[in-house]
């Protein structure tokens, strides 16, 4: 499984890509804001962190628009940046144009197997489904990543990866993982909660106590 980054603070993506196992970057208006910086130096500072595919979102709502904006995009920021568009029939027309001029794309916004399967005909790269989101409304969101893996079983010569967003809690990833999800993006604090046991700790604390004892016993 790839595992990306949600967020825009480029402090966490400096921590999380010195462990080694950083695969990509997504970001959104909301995140873009909440940094308080200009969005492309954001962009720019992330992609030369990280050198996977990093979203960058367009923020007009009609095709020509969001073609428009992807093109502008592709070509001031660095390689690895990729379009994240919503999932709306404007959207697919927009995905499609781009993907036939050979641009990388993340559809976003997913909600249902069908819109999944829908921005994957159009050429998408990733299709993002919301699991959190989901949950929110009181059902399941990994019924969800279950129903585009199944559907996406059927179809092999379908190459969108699935990258699963929203993601709220450690249970998530590991049932995407289970479910056989391309690629998971999550907010730093699911990345440590992730690497943290208290077996590992207690593990670590052991035998530092008992290599204490041994240098000790080796200077009497």
């Amino acid at each position: 499984m790839e595992f990306f980054l949600d967020t825009a603070d480029v402090d966490e993506i400096r921590e999380i890509a010195a462990w080694g196992i950083l695969d990509g970057v997504t970001t959104n208006p909301s995140l873009i804001k909440k940094s308080g910086r200009d969005f492309k130096k954001v962009v720019r500072e992330i992609a030369s962190i990280c050198n996977g595919p990093i979203s960058a979102e367009v923020t007009a709502l009609d095709t020509a628009g969001m073609v428009e904006q992807g093109l502008a995009l592709k070509a001031e920021l660095p390689e690895n940046v990729i379009i994240k568009i919503p999932c709306t029939p404007e959207g697919l027309a927009a995905t499609k144009t781009l993907s036939d001029k050979g641009i990388k794309t993340n559809v976003t916004l997913i909600f249902s197997s069908s819109q999944a399967l829908m921005a994957a005909k159009a050429g998408a790269t990733y299709v993002s489904p919301f699991i959190g989101r989901i949950d929110d409304t009181g059902h399941d969101g990994m019924n969800l990543i279950a129903e585009i893996m199944a559907t996406w079983d059927n179809y092999p010569s379908i190459t969108t990866k699935v990258l699963a967003a929203s993601i709220r809690h450690p249970t998530h990833v590991l049932q995407c993982i289970q479910l056989g999800a391309h690629t998971a993006t999550m907010p730093a604090k699911i990345f440590r909660q992730l690497m943290k046991h208290p077996l590992t700790d207690k593990g670590i604390d052991g035998f530092m106590k008992d290599w204490a004892d041994v240098e000790a016993a080796g200077n009497a």
